[in-house]
């Protein structure tokens, strides 16, 4: 397998506008592959602009949410590739994917409770019995099916990325608390809540003992699409709200695991699904946050949705997003109050397996060839024009309008440096110039091409 290190970056000294000199790193990657997080020099700022240029303004004092994480998702897919490759090579890929200095430095990672869609396997929970058969007990209950691929590649990435911070989401229960006696479509019995708290809770345990600890949990991936042809289990409002507030709440506070509780978790359509639990201050009092996915309704409505519930976090859980409009699309869930930015799958191979499931799989940002080489495509670059340069605890700023094109996000980031990222999806260059943070530069931005920009910030 090809290996290839890129650069941090360096940075260059640039004249601003109070007369310093002070230093200016960026990198940028483009569509074309001339360009991948390649370090570019900004210019001396100029006085006089020229009519067709962008002036983007950071104002450090107007502050919004402050950043958890980035990363995407270690579901069956991914680590059933990552297992075909020989350990050595094995390490590298998850290097280059978790790693912030030799790789992109996703720090926020999905996890399945049990099988998704994506996957080669049979679909599995942790306690599937023969037809009839019922544990309420969870004598049964065993993680061993996760001890092949799943865990070996979670223990890496930790390793790797000391850093790192899992969520999980269920796609289904065991089979036999549902209606339909399977882990395809149907519903939770009533009767069950309590135990498949529970279930939850010994599966946040026993990856708690392997040295994996979960910093969240959805309840329900997607709980408005009950589809009977892959793991999923439907859930009104209602339900999950007496779900949490009287069964997943309180079973979680009955251990010494600090792992927050995120809601909904599917579209930005469907807002009366996560009004209906944290209008309940019950409920409310158990859940850290609300997670969104990006399939169908605007990106908007997680700023609708904060100005509802200010006291309660906004999450982005699951959404692959691709090309340079994908980078204006990421841009636009962190303008909508997003802590966290998640992608979905990150490694199939050619043939966009494995992917037992009835869903399109489009390339991924690595790809797994036939001869078990990897290939970094684009969006791995333009994933890590984000994840390597905004870090956890960062704090989004004001960076004033965007167009439908060209789009653009400012951070202060705890070590109290600026960092602003910038997406020109036009075909043509634009030219920019930048000031804020104590700071004036000028930057040629090529026709679809991902920036990112970082300096010391003078508040």
């Amino acid at each position: 397998m090809h290996m290839m290190r890129f650069a941090i970056g360096f940075s260059f000294l640039v004249i601003c506008s109070t007369g310093a000199t002070t230093p200016i790193s960026g990198w940028m990657s483009t569509e074309d592959g001339s360009l991948k997080l390649t370090p570019v020099a900004p210019a001396r700022p100029h006085p006089e602009r020229t009519s067709d240029e962008t002036h983007i303004r950071i104002d450090t004092g107007q502050r919004y949410q402050r950043i958890l994480g980035l990363g995407a998702s270690f579901e069956h897919a991914t680590c059933e590739n990552l297992a075909r490759l020989e350990p050595g090579a094995r390490r590298e890929v998850i290097r280059r994917i978790v790693d912030p200095v030799d790789g992109i430095g996703m720090n926020l990672m999905r996890v399945c409770i049990g099988t998704s869609d994506f996957t080669g396997q049979d679909w599995y929970s942790y306690n599937d019995l023969p037809d009839g058969e019922t544990d309420p007990a969870l004598a049964q209950f065993s993680i061993d099916p996760d001890r092949a691929i799943i865990l070996p590649v979670l223990k890496t990435a930790l390793e790797l990325n000391p850093d790192l911070l899992y969520f999980a989401s269920p796609w289904s229960p065991p089979g036999w608390m549902k209606t339909t006696g399977s882990m395809l479509g149907g519903k939770v019995k009533p009767e069950f809540y309590g135990v498949y708290a529970k279930y939850l809770v010994k599966f946040l345990e026993a990856y708690a003992a392997e040295g994996l600890r979960m910093h969240a949990i959805t309840p329900q991936n997607e709980p408005g699409y009950p589809n009977p042809d892959y793991p999923t289990t439907r859930w009104t409002g209602a339900q999950q709200r007496d779900f949490i507030r009287e069964h997943l709440g309180p079973a979680l506070d009955k251990t010494g695991l600090d792992t927050r509780i995120w809601c909904w978790d599917h579209n930005w359509n469907f807002l009366k699904f996560p009004e209906t639990v944290l209008s309940d201050p019950e409920a409310a009092h158990f859940v850290d946050g609300t997670a969104f996915h990006l399939y169908e309704g605007d990106v908007t409505a997680m700023s609708e949705f904060r100005a509802a519930f200010p006291d309660k976090h906004i999450y982005f859980t699951e959404g692959s997003t691709f090309r340079t409009t994908g980078a204006i699309t990421i841009i636009n869930i962190l303008r909508n109050w997003a802590r966290s930015y998640n992608a979905w799958v990150v490694m199939l191979d050619e043939e966009r397996k494995p992917n037992n499931g009835p869903h399109h799989a489009s390339a991924t940002c690595i790809e797994l060839k036939s001869d078990l080489t990897v290939e970094y495509r684009f969006d791995y670059f333009m994933y890590g024009q984000f994840m390597k340069y905004i870090p956890r605890g960062a704090v989004r700023v004001s960076s004033g309008a965007v167009e439908e094109r060209f789009a653009h996000v400012a951070f202060v980031t705890p070590e109290q440096h600026c960092v602003l990222v910038v997406a020109n999806a036009e075909r043509t260059p634009r030219a920019v110039t930048v000031s804020g943070g104590g700071e004036t530069f000028n930057a040629e931005l090529p026709g679809r091409s991902v920036s990112t920009w970082t300096w010391p910030a003078s508040l």
